[in-house]
Protein backbone atom coordinates (compact mmCIF):
# COMPACT_ATOMS: atom_id res chain seq x y z
CA UNK A 1 0.00 0.00 0.00
CA UNK A 2 1.88 3.39 -1.10
CA UNK A 3 1.75 6.06 1.55
CA UNK A 4 -0.78 8.85 1.98
CA UNK A 5 0.50 12.27 0.04
CA UNK A 6 2.75 14.08 2.30
CA UNK A 7 1.39 17.20 4.70
CA UNK A 8 3.93 20.30 4.95
CA UNK A 9 6.56 20.45 6.89
CA UNK A 10 4.94 22.18 9.70
CA UNK A 11 2.43 19.22 10.00
CA UNK A 12 4.02 15.93 9.50
CA UNK A 13 2.22 13.07 8.63
CA UNK A 14 1.67 10.05 10.66
CA UNK A 15 3.42 7.94 8.37
CA UNK A 16 6.24 10.09 7.89
CA UNK A 17 7.00 10.35 12.13
CA UNK A 18 6.31 6.44 11.87
CA UNK A 19 9.51 6.22 9.59
CA UNK A 20 11.36 8.35 11.51
CA UNK A 21 10.33 6.09 15.04
CA UNK A 22 11.02 3.45 13.37
CA UNK A 23 15.00 4.71 12.24
CA UNK A 24 15.75 6.34 15.56
CA UNK A 25 14.42 3.47 17.68
CA UNK A 26 15.60 0.30 17.14
CA UNK A 27 15.17 -0.88 20.46
CA UNK A 28 11.45 -0.06 20.38
CA UNK A 29 9.28 -2.73 18.92
CA UNK A 30 6.75 -2.29 15.80
CA UNK A 31 3.74 -2.57 18.12
CA UNK A 32 5.06 0.61 20.19
CA UNK A 33 6.43 2.78 17.26
CA UNK A 34 3.48 2.65 15.89
CA UNK A 35 1.24 2.82 19.19
CA UNK A 36 3.32 6.27 19.96
CA UNK A 37 2.75 7.23 16.47
CA UNK A 38 -0.97 7.22 16.93
CA UNK A 39 -0.54 9.10 20.39
CA UNK A 40 1.39 11.87 19.03
CA UNK A 41 -0.65 12.35 16.07
CA UNK A 42 -4.51 12.72 17.78
CA UNK A 43 -7.07 14.78 16.38
CA UNK A 44 -6.37 17.95 18.66
CA UNK A 45 -2.17 18.08 17.48
CA UNK A 46 -2.49 19.36 14.18
CA UNK A 47 -1.78 16.58 12.19
CA UNK A 48 -1.92 16.38 8.83
CA UNK A 49 -5.75 16.06 7.53
CA UNK A 50 -4.88 13.62 5.20
CA UNK A 51 -3.78 11.48 7.95
CA UNK A 52 -6.11 8.53 9.45
CA UNK A 53 -9.24 9.52 10.72
CA UNK A 54 -10.77 9.38 14.44
CA UNK A 55 -12.74 5.65 13.38
CA UNK A 56 -9.27 4.89 11.60
CA UNK A 57 -7.43 5.45 14.88
CA UNK A 58 -9.62 3.87 17.01
CA UNK A 59 -9.62 0.52 14.68
CA UNK A 60 -6.00 0.23 14.48
CA UNK A 61 -5.91 0.65 18.41
CA UNK A 62 -8.24 -1.96 18.26
CA UNK A 63 -5.89 -4.23 16.18
CA UNK A 64 -2.94 -3.85 18.19
CA UNK A 65 -5.30 -4.79 21.49
CA UNK A 66 -6.44 -7.68 19.68
CA UNK A 67 -3.27 -9.80 20.15
CA UNK A 68 -3.88 -9.35 24.45
CA UNK A 69 -7.70 -10.57 24.04
CA UNK A 70 -8.67 -14.20 24.98
CA UNK A 71 -11.59 -15.53 23.65
CA UNK A 72 -13.51 -15.87 26.47
CA UNK A 73 -13.11 -12.38 27.16
CA UNK A 74 -15.26 -11.53 23.61
CA UNK A 75 -17.63 -14.64 23.92
CA UNK A 76 -21.32 -14.63 24.23
CA UNK A 77 -21.81 -15.92 27.91
CA UNK A 78 -23.40 -19.15 28.71
CA UNK A 79 -26.57 -17.57 29.87
CA UNK A 80 -26.89 -15.86 26.74
CA UNK A 81 -26.97 -18.55 24.41
CA UNK A 82 -29.63 -19.80 22.26
CA UNK A 83 -29.16 -23.36 21.62
CA UNK A 84 -31.34 -26.47 20.52
CA UNK A 85 -31.29 -30.08 21.55
CA UNK A 86 -30.32 -32.56 19.20
CA UNK A 87 -33.74 -34.17 18.56
CA UNK A 88 -35.55 -31.04 18.21
CA UNK A 89 -37.49 -31.31 14.80
CA UNK A 90 -37.02 -29.35 12.13
CA UNK A 91 -40.00 -27.11 11.82
CA UNK A 92 -39.36 -26.10 15.50
CA UNK A 93 -35.78 -25.24 14.14
CA UNK A 94 -37.59 -23.13 11.70
CA UNK A 95 -39.57 -21.55 14.23
CA UNK A 96 -36.54 -21.31 16.72
CA UNK A 97 -34.44 -19.42 13.53
CA UNK A 98 -37.25 -17.11 13.67
CA UNK A 99 -37.24 -16.41 17.14
CA UNK A 100 -33.69 -15.81 17.64
CA UNK A 101 -32.69 -14.23 14.47
CA UNK A 102 -29.73 -15.48 14.19
CA UNK A 103 -27.65 -17.46 11.73
CA UNK A 104 -26.57 -20.23 13.29
CA UNK A 105 -28.17 -21.80 16.34
CA UNK A 106 -25.50 -24.71 18.76
CA UNK A 107 -27.26 -28.01 18.88
CA UNK A 108 -26.16 -29.86 22.27
CA UNK A 109 -26.91 -33.65 23.24
CA UNK A 110 -28.82 -33.48 27.12
CA UNK A 111 -27.28 -30.45 28.33
CA UNK A 112 -25.56 -27.05 26.80
CA UNK A 113 -21.99 -28.64 28.00
CA UNK A 114 -22.69 -31.07 25.59
CA UNK A 115 -22.92 -29.10 22.54
CA UNK A 116 -22.24 -31.36 18.91
CA UNK A 117 -22.45 -29.39 16.26
CA UNK A 118 -24.80 -26.58 14.92
CA UNK A 119 -27.35 -25.82 12.30
CA UNK A 120 -26.98 -23.15 9.52
CA UNK A 121 -30.17 -20.89 8.73
CA UNK A 122 -29.44 -21.48 5.33
CA UNK A 123 -29.38 -25.24 4.89
CA UNK A 124 -32.46 -24.78 6.79
CA UNK A 125 -33.96 -22.30 4.11
CA UNK A 126 -32.65 -24.62 1.35
CA UNK A 127 -34.81 -27.33 2.04
CA UNK A 128 -37.87 -25.29 2.64
CA UNK A 129 -37.15 -23.91 -1.13
CA UNK A 130 -37.08 -27.09 -2.39
CA UNK A 131 -40.10 -28.05 -0.80
CA UNK A 132 -42.19 -24.73 -2.27
CA UNK A 133 -43.60 -25.05 -5.34
CA UNK A 134 -42.80 -28.81 -5.80
CA UNK A 135 -44.71 -31.98 -5.42
CA UNK A 136 -42.90 -33.08 -3.25
CA UNK A 137 -44.43 -34.94 0.28
CA UNK A 138 -43.68 -36.67 3.25
CA UNK A 139 -41.85 -36.10 6.99
CA UNK A 140 -38.90 -33.26 6.88
CA UNK A 141 -36.03 -34.13 7.57
CA UNK A 142 -33.98 -34.33 10.66
CA UNK A 143 -32.51 -31.47 11.72
CA UNK A 144 -29.70 -33.42 12.78
CA UNK A 145 -28.84 -34.32 9.13
CA UNK A 146 -28.04 -30.80 8.68
CA UNK A 147 -25.63 -30.32 11.16
CA UNK A 148 -22.55 -28.55 10.90
CA UNK A 149 -18.90 -29.27 12.87
CA UNK A 150 -18.33 -26.22 15.44
CA UNK A 151 -14.74 -25.58 17.20
CA UNK A 152 -14.25 -26.19 20.55
CA UNK A 153 -11.64 -24.20 22.41
CA UNK A 154 -10.21 -22.89 26.00
CA UNK A 155 -11.20 -19.26 26.98
CA UNK A 156 -7.27 -18.15 26.68
CA UNK A 157 -6.92 -19.48 23.46
CA UNK A 158 -5.62 -15.37 21.66
CA UNK A 159 -8.28 -14.10 19.70
CA UNK A 160 -5.64 -13.72 16.74
CA UNK A 161 -5.38 -17.92 17.07
CA UNK A 162 -9.27 -17.91 17.31
CA UNK A 163 -9.69 -16.51 13.89
CA UNK A 164 -6.98 -17.84 12.20
CA UNK A 165 -8.59 -21.40 13.52
CA UNK A 166 -12.13 -20.27 12.12
CA UNK A 167 -10.71 -19.25 8.62
CA UNK A 168 -8.71 -22.66 8.51
CA UNK A 169 -11.42 -24.74 9.66
CA UNK A 170 -14.08 -22.47 7.46
CA UNK A 171 -16.73 -22.26 10.38
CA UNK A 172 -17.74 -18.78 12.19
CA UNK A 173 -18.81 -20.24 15.36
CA UNK A 174 -16.63 -21.63 18.60
CA UNK A 175 -17.79 -22.54 21.36
CA UNK A 176 -15.90 -21.86 24.70
CA UNK A 177 -14.91 -24.82 27.53
CA UNK A 178 -13.84 -24.77 30.93
CA UNK A 179 -11.47 -26.71 32.71
CA UNK A 180 -13.95 -29.34 32.55
CA UNK A 181 -15.11 -29.39 29.46
CA UNK A 182 -18.31 -27.78 30.07
CA UNK A 183 -19.46 -24.87 28.03
CA UNK A 184 -18.81 -21.39 29.03
CA UNK A 185 -19.41 -19.25 26.02
CA UNK A 186 -19.84 -18.68 22.48
CA UNK A 187 -17.99 -16.63 20.11
CA UNK A 188 -18.22 -15.95 16.09
CA UNK A 189 -16.42 -13.60 13.38
CA UNK A 190 -18.37 -11.53 14.64
CA UNK A 191 -17.63 -11.10 17.84
CA UNK A 192 -14.11 -10.87 16.80
CA UNK A 193 -14.54 -8.25 13.90
CA UNK A 194 -16.45 -6.28 16.25
CA UNK A 195 -13.74 -5.83 18.58
CA UNK A 196 -12.18 -4.38 15.67
CA UNK A 197 -14.59 -1.91 14.32
CA UNK A 198 -17.15 -1.70 17.34
CA UNK A 199 -21.00 -3.09 17.52
CA UNK A 200 -22.42 -4.07 14.03
CA UNK A 201 -25.98 -4.01 14.57
CA UNK A 202 -28.33 -5.67 12.03
CA UNK A 203 -32.42 -5.34 11.19
CA UNK A 204 -32.44 -8.61 13.35
CA UNK A 205 -30.70 -6.85 16.41
CA UNK A 206 -33.22 -5.98 19.15
CA UNK A 207 -33.00 -2.19 21.00
CA UNK A 208 -30.18 -2.96 23.57
CA UNK A 209 -31.35 -2.97 27.27
CA UNK A 210 -30.24 -0.66 29.67
CA UNK A 211 -27.50 -2.26 31.88
CA UNK A 212 -28.60 -0.18 34.70
CA UNK A 213 -31.68 0.73 35.21
CA UNK A 214 -33.31 3.28 38.40
CA UNK A 215 -35.86 1.60 40.61
CA UNK A 216 -38.65 3.59 42.04
CA UNK A 217 -37.43 2.24 45.42
CA UNK A 218 -34.14 3.88 44.43
CA UNK A 219 -32.17 0.50 43.77
CA UNK A 220 -30.93 -0.67 40.33
CA UNK A 221 -31.87 -3.15 38.36
CA UNK A 222 -28.63 -4.26 36.97
CA UNK A 223 -27.11 -6.53 34.40
CA UNK A 224 -23.74 -8.51 35.46
CA UNK A 225 -21.96 -7.72 32.47
CA UNK A 226 -21.87 -4.07 33.18
CA UNK A 227 -18.14 -2.74 33.55
CA UNK A 228 -17.16 -1.34 36.84
CA UNK A 229 -15.73 1.92 35.12
CA UNK A 230 -18.97 2.27 33.57
CA UNK A 231 -21.22 1.90 37.35
CA UNK A 232 -19.03 4.14 38.74
CA UNK A 233 -18.78 6.83 36.43
CA UNK A 234 -23.00 6.65 36.44
CA UNK A 235 -23.31 5.90 40.14
CA UNK A 236 -20.66 8.12 41.62
CA UNK A 237 -19.65 5.44 43.97
CA UNK A 238 -16.26 3.72 43.64
CA UNK A 239 -16.48 -0.07 43.55
CA UNK A 240 -13.06 -1.30 42.34
CA UNK A 241 -10.94 0.42 44.63
CA UNK A 242 -10.01 -2.69 47.04
CA UNK A 243 -6.59 -3.88 45.24
CA UNK A 244 -7.85 -7.27 44.60
CA UNK A 245 -10.46 -5.71 42.37
CA UNK A 246 -8.61 -5.59 40.15
CA UNK A 247 -8.97 -8.98 38.94
CA UNK A 248 -12.57 -8.55 37.52
CA UNK A 249 -14.12 -6.01 35.46
CA UNK A 250 -17.83 -6.71 35.47
CA UNK A 251 -20.05 -6.54 38.46
CA UNK A 252 -20.87 -9.97 38.19
CA UNK A 253 -17.26 -10.87 38.68
CA UNK A 254 -17.11 -8.59 41.43
CA UNK A 255 -19.81 -10.46 43.74
CA UNK A 256 -18.21 -13.41 42.81
CA UNK A 257 -15.19 -12.27 43.71
CA UNK A 258 -16.52 -10.60 47.11
CA UNK A 259 -18.47 -13.05 48.02
CA UNK A 260 -15.48 -16.18 47.65
CA UNK A 261 -18.42 -18.23 45.51
CA UNK A 262 -20.80 -18.00 42.81
CA UNK A 263 -23.63 -16.83 44.95
CA UNK A 264 -27.17 -18.31 44.81
CA UNK A 265 -30.33 -16.43 43.93
CA UNK A 266 -31.31 -14.41 46.76
CA UNK A 267 -28.26 -13.79 48.06
CA UNK A 268 -27.12 -10.28 49.29
CA UNK A 269 -23.69 -9.26 49.55
CA UNK A 270 -22.38 -6.19 51.55
CA UNK A 271 -20.10 -4.39 49.46
CA UNK A 272 -17.12 -2.11 51.28
CA UNK A 273 -18.80 0.77 50.04
CA UNK A 274 -22.07 0.84 51.50
CA UNK A 275 -23.69 -0.72 48.39
CA UNK A 276 -25.74 -4.33 48.75
CA UNK A 277 -25.29 -6.26 45.69
CA UNK A 278 -28.32 -8.64 45.34
CA UNK A 279 -28.68 -11.46 43.27
CA UNK A 280 -31.72 -11.83 41.30
CA UNK A 281 -31.50 -14.93 39.28
CA UNK A 282 -28.40 -17.40 38.86
CA UNK A 283 -28.23 -20.57 37.18
CA UNK A 284 -25.57 -21.89 39.74
CA UNK A 285 -22.91 -21.18 37.30
CA UNK A 286 -23.55 -18.12 36.28
CA UNK A 287 -24.78 -14.96 37.62
CA UNK A 288 -27.77 -13.62 35.25
CA UNK A 289 -29.91 -10.58 36.55
CA UNK A 290 -29.13 -8.32 40.02
CA UNK A 291 -29.96 -5.33 41.75
CA UNK A 292 -28.11 -2.61 43.56
CA UNK A 293 -28.81 -1.03 46.43
CA UNK A 294 -27.65 2.41 48.18
CA UNK A 295 -26.67 2.85 51.27
CA UNK A 296 -29.82 5.67 51.62
CA UNK A 297 -31.87 3.06 50.59
CA UNK A 298 -31.07 0.30 52.96
CA UNK A 299 -31.37 2.93 55.42
CA UNK A 300 -34.77 3.33 54.74
CA UNK A 301 -35.54 -0.01 54.85
CA UNK A 302 -34.72 -0.30 58.45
Amino acid sequence: MSDPSPGSAESPSIWSTLRELLRLRQSSSLRESIEEAIEEHGPDTGADPDDLDTAERTMLRNMLDLSDRRAGAIAVPRSDIIALPESVEFLAAVAAFREAGHSRLPLYRESLDAVVGMLHVKDVYAVLADRIGSDTAGPWPAALSLMREVLFVPPSMPVIDLLTEMRRCRTHMAIIVDEYGGTDGLATIEDIVEEIVGDIEDEHDDEEVAMLRPLEDGSYAADPRVELDALEQTLGAAFAEDAKADEVDTLGGLAVLLAGHVPDAGESIAHPNGWTLEIIDCDGRRIEKMRLIPPAALSSED
